[in-house]
């Protein structure tokens, strides 16, 4: 009976079936389900972590974080700062750096300054930042009226700008100053880089510029032919043409003495006439002063 069942037929055990190596392409294949790239996974596979499990490590960690610095107050914070910072780090290895900022919406002009005030330096750790301080210091930039700073994952900083507009370059006080459309003067703006600006003088001149200089960009002929407003008193302007004359408005009403002035060249080139002075002060008269020391003239208001 033993040497029976020592000869009986014995069952052989299956071979068990190797799964396939998977190629480097399908391993790339199955990382694209995430919002990382391939390209950039190459460190985390290097360390031994997948960028899912270091992206729910890393929020683990910081949950951690959170609940020792409720816990234990200010030591909480530090210990939670020193944690982020690692985590940071941690990121930063896996290739998470800034290697490129783009600044949108800003001139060449303005570009430098902006770019030093957002402060981003090569290989920063990129999660580590804090937008919100950034877009506080780059809206403390003359140039720059609102700011709004995005994070592209994983090597991007884009600095988004809406800029003030150059209304005209303010010369007061032995100074040139380019000011907005708002009067605020751009410190960071040199004066001499805006040639075609209008140039209005005087106290008060930046103030009132944004007032009249859209009402004087209606009238090509006035525009080509000014030179400079100049704020008198801070109570009203004279315009200074190129030719040397001297346009005087009122104190009130300004708007209606240069629709006057206006329909006043259209019948007669009162502007290309060549007087020293013309005088709208009076709401029913236009007063002329002739070049030469001429006695001076009166135009009624219809140009008659």
């Amino acid at each position: 009976m033993p040497a029976a069942l020592r000869g009986g037929s014995r069952t052989q055990a299956k071979p068990r079936v190797k799964a396939p190596a998977s190629s480097p392409k399908s391993r790339a294949q199955q990382s694209r389900g995430g919002v990382y790239t391939p390209g950039k996974l190459g460190t985390a596979q290097g360390v031994g972590l997948s960028p899912h499990h270091a992206l729910l490590a890393a929020g683990g960690v910081l949950a951690v974080a959170l609940i020792a610095t409720l816990a234990t107050g200010h030591r909480g914070e530090r210990a939670g700062a020193d944690i982020s910072a690692r985590i940071d780090k941690m990121f930063a290895s896996l290739g998470f750096r800034a290697r490129a900022v783009h600044v949108e919406g800003a001139s060449a002009l303005a570009m430098p300054d902006i770019l030093q005030a957002a402060g981003v330096y090569k290989d920063q750790p990129l999660l580590g930042m804090d937008l919100e301080a950034m877009r506080k210091r780059v809206e403390q930039v003359g140039w720059v009226k609102q700011a709004r700073i995005v994070r592209l994952l994983p090597v991007t900083m884009v600095v988004a700008v809406v800029v003030h507009y150059q209304l005209a370059v303010w010369q007061h006080g032995g100074k040139s100053l380019v000011v907005d459309d708002h009067g605020r003067v751009i410190p960071e703006a040199d004066a001499g880089r805006f040639p075609g600006l209008p140039l209005v003088v005087g106290e008060g001149a930046n103030e009132h510029a944004p007032e009249i200089l859209p009402a004087i960009a209606q009238r090509p002929r006035l525009k080509d032919r000014l030179e400079a407003l100049v704020r008198v008193d801070d109570r009203r302007w004279d315009l200074r043409m190129k030719d040397g004359s001297l346009v005087q408005l009122p104190a009130v009403g300004e708007q209606e003495a240069l629709m006057q002035l206006d329909q006043l060249d259209q019948r007669t080139r009162i502007l290309e006439l060549g007087f020293e002075r013309i005088d709208l002060r009076d709401p029913d008269m236009v007063a002329v002063r002739p070049r030469d020391g001429a006695l001076p003239g009166q135009l009624v208001a219809g140009g008659a």
